[in-house]
C-alpha cells in the first residue's frame, strides 16, 4: 500500500482557501477538551506510556469493534495473556481494512502527529512502526504529549463518589494543561441495579452524612458538588437514555427511595417518578453552583450479553437507539426556564434522524448575555466522524447560529486521541471554503477565519470559563 500524498499538509482541504483557513486560523488555536474520559491516575502520576499497545489500545471500544468486526480473537483485543506485541501486530492486520472507517484517519493522523510516521499501518510495516513509537512513548509522559497537541484544559468524567485524589495532584504538578473533574451521577439513576444500595453507602461515607431519605440525598449531593468545585469543577454530564420527565411529588419521589433502600425492586413508574424527581433538582443545583450541564444521549448500552459476562459493562458494544425526545426535551427545559433555573446546557445527539429535532428545541430558549446558552452538541461516539460531523454542523447552520457553536471534544480514553480535534478542525475550513467558493457566505477571508477560530476555541473559553 502506498503512503504517499496522504497525511499530507492540506489533508481533507480540498481548495487553496480551506488550506488557508486551516493553516492561518485553525491550526494554532489551543485545544479545550471539555469531555472526555482520560485517566487522571495516569496523568498524576506522568509516567511514561513505553508501548503503544496500551496507549492506542488499552480502553479504545472503537478499535476493539474494528477488530472484532475483522473477525479476531477477543483474547488479541482485551485480553490478559496475549503480548502486547501481538495485539498491536493483531490491529496493523486490521487497519487496511478500516479504509472509509474514520479510524482509518486517525490511526494515520496519529501516527503522523506523535511518531512522525508517514508509513500506512499494515502487516508489512507492523514492526518498524512498533518499535519506533514505543522509543517515542519511552520518554514521553501525558503531561508532555498533552503540551505537545497544545491541549489547554482536560475534563475527565468523573463518579459523585471519587475522592479526587488524582486532580489535586495535578493541580500540584504545576503542567502545561489544566485538569478539570466533571460530576458524572449516572450511578444514582440505576436504582434498580442491585448494587444500588451499596453505592448509597459508599456516598454517605464520602459526603460523611446519613441518608435515609430523598431530602438526604440532595443534602449529600449538594456536598459532592461543592467537593468538586473547590477542585476547579464547573461542568456536569449524563450519558442516558432519556431524559425523565414523569410528573412527580417530593413525597412520593421520598417513598420510592425508601423502599428501593428497605431492599425492595421498583416498578418502572415509580424508577421514573424517583429519576424525574433526581434530574428536576439536580439542574436546580447546576444553576446554583454555575456550573453547565451536558446530556449525550440515544445510546443503547451493552447490547452483547455474551461479552458483557467475559468483560462486563462498557466493553464496547453500545449502538444507536431509536428514542424519540422532543416532548421530553421541551417539558423538561421548559419548566426550568420558567422558573429561572435554566443553566447552561448542551445536548449530543446520537441518532442523526434527530438532529433537527436536538438543535430546534436548543433554540427556544435563550438568556440576555449568554449567547450559545442551549448548545446542540458536536457527533459524538457513532457521530464524530467527517459525515456525522457535517451533518451536526449543517443542522446547527441551518437551525441555529454556528458562529455561536462551542466545538469539537474528543469523548476519548486515549491519550493519542487528540488528533480528532485537527480532523474536526480541517472539515470545518473545507465546508466554510466551499461555502466561499460557491458564493454563498462573503469574501472576507478575516471575517470567516475569525469565526472558525471561535468555533475552534473561543467560545468554548468564554462559555466554561474555566480558570
Amino acid at each position: 500500500m502506498n503512503h504517499k500524498n496522504f497525511i499530507t499538509d492540506n489533508f481533507l482541504l480540498q481548495s487553496k482557501e480551506a488550506e488557508t483557513l486551516y493553516h492561518e486560523y485553525a491550526k494554532s488555536m489551543p485545544i479545550i477538551d471539555y469531555h472526555n474520559h482520560l485517566s487522571p491516575k495516569q496523568i498524576a502520576e506522568n509516567k511514561p506510556f513505553r508501548n503503544i499497545t496500551k496507549a492506542w489500545l488499552g480502553g479504545d471500544h472503537y478499535k476493539w469493534r474494528a477488530m472484532r468486526t475483522n473477525g479476531v480473537d477477543e483474547a488479541l483485543i482485551t485480553g490478559d495473556t496475549s503480548s502486547l506485541e501481538d495485539k498491536f501486530k493483531t490491529w496493523a492486520e486490521t487497519v487496511p481494512y478500516t479504509l472509509r472507517n474514520p479510524l482509518f484517519h486517525w490511526t494515520h493522523l496519529e501516527l503522523k502527529r506523535y511518531f512522525d510516521i508517514d508509513d500506512i499501518l499494515q502487516p508489512g510495516t507492523a514492526n518498524d512502526i512498533y518499535k519506533k513509537a514505543n522509543a517515542v512513548l519511552a520518554v514521553k509522559t501525558p503531561a508532555d504529549i498533552l503540551q505537545d497537541m497544545n491541549v489547554e484544559v482536560v475534563c475527565t468524567t468523573d463518579d459523585p463518589i471519587d475522592s479526587l485524589e488524582y486532580h489535586k495532584q495535578i493541580a500540584e504538578l504545576n503542567i502545561f494543561t489544566k485538569v478539570y473533574p466533571s460530576f458524572r451521577p449516572d450511578k444514582l439513576f440505576l436504582i434498580n441495579e442491585s448494587s444500588f444500595p451499596d453505592y448509597i453507602e459508599k456516598l454517605e461515607a464520602c459526603a460523611e452524612c446519613s441518608i435515609h431519605t430523598i431530602t438526604d440525598l440532595l443534602k449529600a449531593i449538594e456536598n459532592r458538588m461543592d467537593f468538586f468545585a473547590s477542585h476547579g469543577c464547573k461542568v456536569s454530564d449524563y450519558g442516558l437514555e432519556q431524559i425523565y420527565v414523569v410528573d412527580f411529588a417530593e413525597a412520593e419521589a421520598d417513598q420510592v427511595f425508601k423502599k428501593r433502600l428497605s431492599g425492595k425492586m421498583l416498578s418502572n413508574e415509580e424508577s421514573e417518578i424517583y429519576c424525574s424527581f433526581l434530574q428536576y433538582n439536580f439542574s436546580k443545583l447546576y444553576h446554583k453552583k454555575g456550573w453547565i450541564q451536558q446530556f449525550h444521549l440515544g445510546a443503547i448500552r451493552n447490547n452483547n450479553r455474551r461479552l458483557g459476562t467475559l468483560l462486563g459493562n462498557d466493553s464496547g458494544c453500545d449502538s444507536i437507539g431509536d428514542f424519540t425526545y422532543a416532548k421530553a426535551m421541551s417539558k423538561f427545559f421548559n419548566r426550568l426556564d420558567y422558573e429561572g433555573v435554566l443553566t447552561k446546557t448542551i445536548c449530543y445527539n446520537l441518532n442523526p434522524t434527530q438532529n433537527e429535532v436536538f438543535a430546534t428545541m436548543m433554540g427556544n430558549y435563550s438568556e440576555v448575555g449568554i449567547p450559545g446558552k442551549m448548545q446542540f452538541g458536536t457527533g459524538w461516539w457513532f457521530l464524530d466522524q467527517k459525515d456525522g460531523m457535517e451533518k451536526q454542523m449543517n443542522t446547527l447552520s441551518n437551525m441555529g447560529l454556528l458562529s455561536r457553536f462551542v466545538g469539537m471534544l474528543t469523548d476519548s480514553r486515549s491519550f493519542l486521541s487528540f488528533p480528532r480535534h485537527e480532523y474536526f478542525r480541517r472539515i470545518l475550513c473545507n465546508m466554510i471554503a466551499d461555502d466561499l467558493n460557491n458564493g454563498l457566505v462573503p469574501d472576507d477571508i478575516d471575517f470567516l477565519g475569525k469565526m472558525i477560530q471561535d468555533i475552534c476555541y473561543n467560545n468554548a473559553k468564554n462559555y466554561f470559563n474555566f480558570e
